[in-house]
Order: C-alpha cells, then structure tokens, then sequence
C-alpha cells in the first residue's frame, strides 16, 4: 500500500492545529470491489498503541473536523481520521455510488487496508451513524464504540427525491456558500468565538475537490442514513455516549434514548457546548474516550 502526503493550500489557516492537521493528510490507494481500480483516500494517523481509535467526521466534513482532538487521543492510542467516501478529500470517482452501503462498504476495505485489527470507532453527527451501520455489519472490527451527538437515531428529512436537477445545483451552490456556512456553524458551537475565520477555511477547504457537488447530491438522492432504533438492541459491544448539552442542531434528547437503546452504553454530557464537543471542548472529549477506552479494556464494562 503506496501513501503520500495531500498538498493543501495552507493560506487563511491560522491555528496550529489547522496548520499541523494540513500538512499531515495521507492518500493511501484503497482497493475496493466498488470500482475497477483502488479508490485515493485520505486519512490523519498519529500516535501509537492499541487499540487504535478511528474517528469518522459529520456531513459535509473532513478529517480536519478532528484537528482539535487527534492529537490529544494520539498522545496515548494510535489515532486515525479518515475521510468517507463521497466526503472530505477522498476521491470521489466518476462510476461509485455515494450511499451508506458504499460508504460503510469503503470503509471496511479501508480499515482492512490501513488497521486490520479491532479499533475503537468513534463517530461524530453523521458520523455517528456511519459507525452505528458499521458496527452493525462488521462487528468483528469493532471494539468499543464511541457516539458524539449522533445521528441515527431519529430518521433525517427525506429530502432527497427533491434534488433533481436543477435543484441539486442550487442546494450544493446555497451549501457552498461562506455566509451559509458560517451560519452553520455559528449554530453548531455553543460559544460563537469558536466560528473564527480559520474555522470556515477548514470547513470549507474540501469544497473545491472534483465532484464536491455530484457526490453531495448523490448521497443524499440516496435517501442517506435513516433511523437505527430498531437495530440498536443488536450493539453488543461497549458504547459511550457524548452530548454537548447545548445542541441546536439535533437537540439533546436523542442522547438518552441511544443509552436506554443500547444496552452496554453510558451516558456522557459535556458542558457548556454544542453539537461539537471535539472541536468546542477536545480536552474534556479526549478525556471520556481515554477513560472509556482504559477502562473497558481493563475490566468488564456496565453502564
């Protein structure tokens, strides 16, 4: 497996984390049964120890949506964050198709490529539910599971059969918007000092990447990731849960009912933050998953 590192431009970046995030982003050409030829995908991996924690980013994200937190789990696990298909900096190939089934499918050889032993699968609002429809199908990859303000509980609107051209153009170019985005995330972080203009540039660096738009619509014309509550009593594996407690995006009450849902889990709320603990409070979020991760591989796990 042939690696190389990702150039990105780095002007308008002005956090450290940002910066060091950008110059570590690794391709790795990931065979798949989903195209003719190895899919380009592109990943962070830092640090060293077992079980490795892989962290799966939201909607419309990146692996910099980790830049915050990597480094603080790095300091103790090996820690990956790596970019789904149809999503990030990964190569969104003309022929794929962009649904949970391909993404959940590239993952899989992804990990088989880069990990290929039993991690840690964190995920994060959409993420979330990518880890959960994981976890559900591969369990013999998964560890331990961790969901911050999770998707996949509750079904997302069902707006995909709307986007037909030239309706898909318009949502992706509304979307690719810079006020929109910094609406956006104005409304995901409980404190707005956060939504700094270095920020909007890592949220908005994989915009210019071939096929942003197609991919976009394409997913969700897919109908994307519906509602795990019937298969959650299948999670037999330990969870933690983490909730900032001032979520506008998907509200707090899911939070609850994914803990009476999966039998072996635990609750977690993180205080004075929003839909993004790992970017609004990382210490406090490095520190749950840490602990979480010690604990569960030292002894039995309760709630």
């Amino acid at each position: 497996m042939a690696t190389r590192f990702l150039s990105l431009p780095l002007d308008q970046l002005t956090e450290a984390t940002s910066i060091a995030l950008a110059q570590q982003i690794e391709v790795a050409a990931v065979p798949t049964p989903l195209s003719p030829g190895p899919i380009a995908t592109t990943f962070v991996s830092q640090g060293q120890g077992s079980p490795p924690i892989v962290l799966l980013h939201g909607f419309d994200s990146s692996v910099f949506e980790f830049r915050r937190l990597l480094p603080l789990l790095a300091a103790e696990r090996q820690t990956w964050a790596i970019d789904l298909l149809g999503f990030g900096f990964t190569d969104r190939l003309v022929q794929a198709v962009f649904s949970p089934t391909a993404i959940k499918t590239h993952l899989y050889y992804t990990w088989k490529t880069l990990i290929e032993q039993p991690m840690v699968l964190v995920g994060a609002s959409m993420g979330g539910a990518v880890a959960i429809d994981f976890a559900l199908t591969y369990p013999e990859a998964v560890q331990q599971l961790v969901l911050i303000d999770s998707a996949g509980f509750s079904a997302g609107p069902a707006i995909g059969k709307f986007l037909v051209p030239p309706l898909g153009q318009m949502a992706t170019a509304f979307l690719r918007n810079l006020k929109v985005r910094q609406n956006i995330s104005l409304k995901a972080y409980h404190n707005p000092s956060f939504a700094s203009p270095d920020a909007l540039r890592c949220a908005a660096l994989h915009l210019e990447q071939k096929g942003w738009s197609q991919a976009l619509i394409a997913f969700t014309q897919s109908g994307g990731y519906g509602s795990f509550r019937q298969q959650l009593a299948q999670l037999c594996l330990p969870t933690l849960i983490l909730w900032g407690q001032n979520d506008r995006i998907l509200g707090t009450a899911d939070a609850a009912k994914f803990q009476q849902a999966i039998s072996d889990s635990q609750l977690r709320w993180i205080e004075n933050c929003g839909h993004v603990p790992h970017l609004e409070k990382p210490q406090a979020v490095a520190t749950a998953i840490l602990e979480f991760v010690g604990f569960a591989n030292s002894s039995s796990f309760t709630r």
